[in-house]
């Protein structure tokens, strides 16, 4: 890698806000001799532009040794961030790859069979015609031959020990803040009988009767790997497969495979990695093998995939935190903080609270917070509007309170299967309608008219259930338990304003907020603690659902269909079954390919 060369490769024709100070102070860093550069750059500093012009100082082929890494990496664990780079003029010499399952087939009786399940992976020896045209085969090929391979994290750590992409001079990692939680997500072992096709060929364990759970677990591991690598081997002897043999194929293969890591991991003495177990239901039922601070993860799919790394993101709140969680020494890594450039006045957060949206406090504060967006929407009547519901269970019931009211006429909700068509309709309309969402606190870009206003419903914690969380919450770890939710609330506060002349509201109604600014007040960047230390009570319009409807042509309960993409429901406002469960992760909505 060249520092010197990170300036000139910038890729737009001029610099806005801190861009060219941002890079002056990469550069330094990296000529300072730090493998890793952590660059921490509010929304709409322009981070995708960073992150080409530190790709394009890595080592070129004429530059180069036979033996030694050349090219970039540029990776992110945001399916959608992905999207706009392939989008965006200025980074078309970032190659995009996808996963197969994103291809289709382009031979004549397989146009809507995806290439992970085309002739080629059905049939042994299969020799296909048109491979040189395979819309995968062909981005792949550009990929690993060009100077930049753009690609997901999720195939980028897939992709570990390939032949075809191996070691190259530099890593980008964009949206870099989660990267110990993604890869704790995608080092989770889940064995069910929905993921494990040889479930009913196996004899589950009762962990609960096992003198040691995690031993126990490890050796049925063993066990359940060498069952999946036979019935693999039986189904590769097949000279050809259906496509649900291949998909079984597939699945066995790569079950053995995570079950052969966590064995490993866990019987090397030397590894960091500390795994938990869970069995929530009867003797036989599934088991959740899952790793904490998987160190020793990350240095086989990601640190030993280049020499020199940069890492940028808004929200990496803490050098020596972050570095812990992810494996890094912090005495080899530097800190580049990028000063926000929006005026304070135009990304105003308010106080909205209307008391403690937990479990235990939340039958009784809820209607308040829908009777309070009614108010919101009345402040904002030809306005569209964001509301961060946190869980399925919480959008449920707000609309439901708020059909009551009348005002449904103005909103909009998803599921887990129309997420993003839902988006996207919201997006593209007109009208001032208030989208109730559930895990958009990343990765959503809403500039301008698209959003001016938004609200968080509940302060996002961790699901306290969650072994790995209970188990760091015994060991103290309640600083990093705040400082995930800070970050969190820091991202969910980007999505509405995003340049310098951008401007929207954020609300704020769990009391529970506030609570979380002050234990976490130390974790907080600087810009962000203006906004907080500039918070105000604002005076809002009375609770009026006329009022809430005036930027429509309606009036309340005479427009039907306004609640898109809505879940089955209840009129009922009683209390959920449970918490917000294992299906709320942060980031379960936003794992791609």
């Amino acid at each position: 890698m060249d520092p010197e060369r990170i300036p000139a490769s910038f890729p737009a024709p001029s610099f806005r806000g801190n861009q060219r100070d941002a890079l002056a102070d990469i550069r330094s860093a990296f000529a300072a001799g730090n493998d890793v550069v952590l660059v921490r750059a509010p929304t709409g500093s322009g981070k995708s532009l960073l992150a080409r012009a530190v790709a394009g100082a890595a080592r070129t082929p004429d530059e180069a040794d036979p033996a030694e890494a050349t090219g970039a990496y540029y990776t992110t664990p945001q399916v959608s961030q992905l999207d706009d780079v392939a989008a965006d003029d200025l980074l078309d010499d970032l190659n995009v790859i996808r996963g197969k399952g994103n291809y289709t087939c382009i031979l004549p009786d397989e146009t809507t069979t995806p290439v992970d399940r085309a002739p080629c992976a059905r049939e042994s020896g299969y020799d296909c015609t048109v491979k040189h045209r395979c819309p995968y085969y062909a981005d792949r090929a550009i990929a690993s031959n060009r100077s930049i391979a753009a690609m997901t994290l999720a195939y980028f750590m897939q992709t570990a020990g390939s032949e075809v992409f191996g070691k190259r001079d530099v890593v980008v990692i964009d949206e870099a803040h989660g990267l110990a939680e993604w890869a704790e997500m995608y080092a989770t072992v889940d064995l069910r009988s929905d993921t494990v096709p040889v479930w009913d060929e196996v004899g589950v364990p009762d962990l609960d009767d096992a003198d040691d759970p995690l031993d126990r677990t490890a050796r049925f591991a063993e066990t359940l790997a060498g069952v999946c690598e036979r019935a693999a081997s039986d189904l590769t002897k097949s000279p050809e497969l259906t496509p649900g043999e291949a998909a079984r194929r597939d699945r066995l293969q790569e079950l053995r495979s995570e079950l052969q890591w966590f064995v490993s991991d866990y019987r090397d003495p030397t590894s960091t990695t500390t795994w938990v177990v869970d069995q929530p239901d009867d003797a036989g039922g599934a088991i959740t093998i899952k790793p904490l601070d998987p160190g020793r993860y990350l240095h086989h799919t990601v640190w030993d995939r280049g020499n020199k790394f940069a890492l940028l993101s808004a929200t990496i709140l803490d050098k020596a935190a972050f570095c812990r969680g992810v494996g890094l020494d912090p005495a080899n890594v530097a800190l580049v903080d990028v000063p926000h450039t929006f005026p304070l006045e135009n990304r105003p957060l308010y106080d909205v609270t209307r008391g403690k949206m937990t479990y235990e406090h939340r039958d009784g504060t809820l209607p308040d917070v829908a009777r309070l967006l009614v108010r919101l929407m009345a402040r904002h009547p030809s306005e569209k509007g964001l509301v961060h519901c946190h869980s399925y269970a919480i959008q449920d019931r707000l609309a439901d309170r708020l059909s009551d009211f009348g005002v449904d006429a103005r909103l909009r909700t998803h599921d887990r299967a129309d997420r993003d068509r839902a988006l996207e309709d919201w997006k593209a309309t007109d009208d001032p309608d208030v989208f109730l969402s559930v895990k958009m606190e990343e990765a959503l870009d809403l500039r301008g008219d698209l959003a001016r206003w938004q609200v968080l419903c509940k302060a996002p914690y961790l699901n306290t259930a969650d072994s790995r969380v209970a188990r760091r919450l015994e060991d103290g770890q309640w600083a990093w338990y705040y400082r995930v939710a800070l970050r969190t609330v820091i991202q969910a506060a980007g999505r509405i304003v995003r340049a310098p002349d951008d401007h929207g509201a954020t609300y704020l109604a769990d009391s529970s907020l506030l609570d979380l600014f002050e234990r976490a007040r130390g974790d907080m960047p600087p810009w962000f603690a203006d906004a907080v230390d500039d918070m105000e009570r604002p005076t809002l319009p009375a609770f009026d659902p006329d009022a809430a409807l005036d930027g429509t042509d309606t009036t309340p309960g005479t427009r039907s269909g306004g609640r898109t993409g809505a879940r089955p429901h209840t009129a009922s406002d009683g209390g959920e079954s449970g918490d917000d469960g294992a299906d709320d992760h942060p980031l379960s909505d936003v794992w791609g390919e």
